[in-house]
């Protein structure tokens, strides 16, 4: 009897050991693909908060163009007001709504665009048809000195030098306005 409980101690004790030892040479293995698995967690958390601040990011923009638009159709309700908005000089009241609502126009394509609801081809074709209109345009040539005080590398520069060119090929054909202007592809 006591050779076989001595037996049967001295197995446990193998079995013991044995599992330890095992154990040790699994938890290198296992700890990778723990680590690995956390670092993934992490990226998907880090990515989602990406996603969220953009999100974020957007709906304070869209907040800001929902002010001044709010702000733009009060002051054309009010000559007064619409005159304290508008910085172009020796306008009739008419004309000055008519460059203020066009100039809300240009804002609410750039937003598109801002936020991501169209991509640059397609805030193009918005652009291409807004060019056609004779208030756009008359807004376009009051306001270029604006424009020249905008950070060169900012998205309204390079928005504004698209309508440039789209502008300059209108003039020399407006027969083939759907295709004026700079290629589909987004600039640098």
């Amino acid at each position: 009897m006591t050779r076989g409980f001595a037996l049967a101690t001295r197995n446990q004790d193998t079995r013991s050991i044995g599992s330890a030892r095992f154990g040790w040479v699994r938890s290198p293995f296992r700890r990778p693909s723990r680590r690995r698995r956390q670092e993934e967690l992490v990226l998907a958390v880090l990515h989602q908060l990406t996603r969220m601040t953009e999100e974020m990011h957007n709906a304070n923009e869209i907040q800001l163009q929902s002010l001044i638009v709010g702000q733009v159709e009060r002051a054309m309700k009010d000559p007064a007001l619409m005159a304290a908005m508008s910085t172009l000089e020796g306008l009739p009241d008419h004309k000055r709504r008519q460059l203020l609502f066009v100039n809300r126009e240009y804002a609410t394509i750039l937003l598109a665009y801002r936020i991501g609801s169209v991509n640059w081809g397609e805030l193009l074709g918005h652009l291409r048809v807004l060019c056609r209109n004779a208030v756009f345009a008359e807004y376009w040539e009051r306001t270029g000195e604006h424009r020249r005080s905008l950070p060169r590398q900012s998205t309204e520069a390079k928005v504004g030098e698209a309508v440039d060119v789209i502008m300059e090929e209108l003039a020399d054909d407006p027969d083939e306005w759907w295709v004026v202007g700079q290629s589909d592809e987004t600039p640098s």
